[in-house]
């Protein structure tokens, strides 16, 4: 699958998209490979939260849904190696009523973001407070807690979390669900490359990656990204050499191509 959008000379070369969610078992299980992605020279990230558990799809713990998360967070953990906590597993999973609601920890992404760009700091203090923790990333009170931990003033991120409440983080969430459809993702986490268009000037191309190889295997990852990102330098600087090779043009006339 290869969508194409305008090309925005903002973008760096190589971007590669993470649609996910703070409470998506298999995202905690693929934080390793995005965390690895931000080490690669080349490449930068861009998250979108998807809401997976928000309006009618939010719900609280059961014994059922214990029962539902259990065998997959057992295998989340075989296949990537993602630690899960006593205080998830004998905690969090037995605090039947607690809330599972997707839109507070993704305004504390937001708000993270915006004061400092730390997204993704925010998010991986989520995760780790939910699976191995076990406490409750849907309440305001630890969503706060955790930004002071990454070094966010209290403050200062009550202030943000307020303001992107409610309307700013839907919308936030509703383009995340665009992006999904875009690259034809089937739910959390997708994973997307995009890069200055090799045959189409002026696009970008979107290209989904299927991640599922890579689980539990960040130096493989690595690697590849790093051929990507030189793949993709190697085209734009072949690109950027054909452009510097075309005759000038001026009221007078077209100067030759250099020798």
């Amino acid at each position: 699958m290869n969508n194409t959008q305008p090309l925005s000379q903002d973008l760096p070369p190589l971007v590669l998209h993470y649609i996910f969610d703070p409470l998506c078992g298999w995202c905690y299980g693929a934080a390793p490979l995005v965390d690895a992605a931000r080490s690669v020279p080349g490449i930068a990230v861009q998250w979108h939260g998807g809401g997976m558990l928000t309006g009618e799809h939010t719900r609280t713990i059961t014994a059922d849904w214990r029962d539902y998360v259990m065998s997959s967070d057992q295998r989340i953990a075989e296949m990537t190696g993602q630690p899960f906590g006593d205080g998830y597993f004998n905690g969090l999973l037995n605090d039947i009523g607690a809330p599972l609601d997707s839109e507070p920890p993704t305004t504390a992404l937001l708000a993270a973001e915006e004061l400092a760009g730390k997204g993704l700091e925010m998010l991986h203090a989520q995760q780790k407070a939910h699976y191995v923790d076990g406490k409750r990333i849907s309440e305001a009170a630890v969503l706060r807690a955790l930004a002071e931990d990454i070094g966010l003033d209290a403050t200062d991120f009550a202030a943000a979390y307020a303001r992107l409440s409610g309307t700013a983080t839907q919308k936030h969430i509703a383009e995340s669900r665009q992006w999904l459809g875009m690259v034809q993702g089937q739910g959390f986490p997708t994973l997307a490359l995009e890069f200055d268009h090799p045959e189409q000037a002026g696009q970008r191309a979107v290209q989904r990656i299927d991640i599922g190889p890579w689980l539990g295997d960040v130096d493989g990852w690595k690697t590849q990204l790093t051929e990507w990102a030189e793949q993709v330098a190697q085209i734009q600087q072949e690109t950027q050499a054909d452009d510097a090779a075309e005759p000038g043009c001026g009221p007078d006339g077209c100067e030759l191509p250099p020798r």
